[in-house]
């Protein structure tokens, strides 16, 4: 269910860039804050109207709540999940920090042309979602995840060989960042269903805090990103850093399956 549920998330990266690129051109930079702006409103405005708690309340509240967190982070398992889901997501929001670079500085492309560019990873992100929601039941959620990791892991490895080897150009840049969008369409949904499992009268804590391993994590590389490619090699050094992540991602999940066959379960 969270797969098919975050294809839809796959919609507004892979648009968004487009239409960013668009505006830029036909009135000016400025143009897509405004654009944020309306949507921010749009948003606010459904949140205040229609969105209700579908969770029932439990007793104790927010304080329980607290009380109860340590039992999930004495959990290996649930680190091992979170870690996985963070390094693999952390591959992406490294090329989110680094793709405009290569886009401009590298490529010399223009904003409406990178816009196109740029959503391909969410192309692969939606067909990985897809699939997480198609197959996850049947082969479950640690086979998922270690296939979407070697995935995503594979596509900027070969990214990174072409450039060393001198033959990247946007094509092979942009187009294989698909893979790695792939990839994460298998690891994401499969590793949170993965972190909420390991302790269930849990899930809403270890939700939150799996969320925000990712995204703080993804912000530090994201900055990272940007500091490596001031050192002037081009593409090169961001993708290296997507790399690490990923193959960081490979070795977390090995972990997880390893402890569960140990222990049995």
């Amino acid at each position: 269910m969270i797969g098919y549920v975050t294809m839809g998330m796959a919609v507004a990266p892979m648009v968004g860039p487009a239409i960013g690129g668009a505006l830029d051109a036909a009135f000016g930079w400025q143009a897509s804050f405004w654009f944020l702006f309306a949507m921010g409103a749009v948003v606010m405005a459904l949140t205040w109207a229609d969105q209700g708690e579908t969770a029932p309340r439990r007793p104790g509240g927010f304080a329980q709540q607290f009380r109860d967190s340590p039992e999930l982070f004495r959990s290996p398992r649930f680190w091992g999940y979170a870690g996985t889901l963070g390094l693999a997501s952390g591959a992406f929001f490294a090329y989110l920090g680094g793709g405009p670079y290569v886009g401009d500085q590298v490529f010399g492309l223009d904003p409406a042309t990178f816009g196109i560019y740029f959503g391909a990873p969410a192309v692969g992100y939606m067909l990985g979602n897809f699939f997480s929601g198609r197959y996850s039941v049947r082969f479950g959620v640690n086979w998922m995840v270690l296939v979407g990791s070697i995935i995503c892991a594979a596509g900027i490895t070969l990214n990174l060989m072409l450039f060393a080897l001198g033959l990247g150009n946007p094509l092979t840049f942009f187009g294989l960042m698909s893979l790695m969008g792939l990839g994460n369409g298998l690891v994401i949904p499969n590793a949170t269903a993965g972190a909420l499992s390991v302790r269930p009268h849990l899930a809403g804590t270890a939700s939150g805090l799996s969320g925000a391993l990712m995204i703080g994590l993804g912000a530090a590389l994201s900055a990272v990103a940007g500091v490596v490619l001031n050192l002037g090699l081009g593409a090169v050094p961001l993708l290296a850093l997507m790399a690490l992540s990923a193959y960081g991602a490979i070795v977390t999940i090995i972990l997880v399956i390893r402890r569960e066959r140990k222990l049995g379960v």
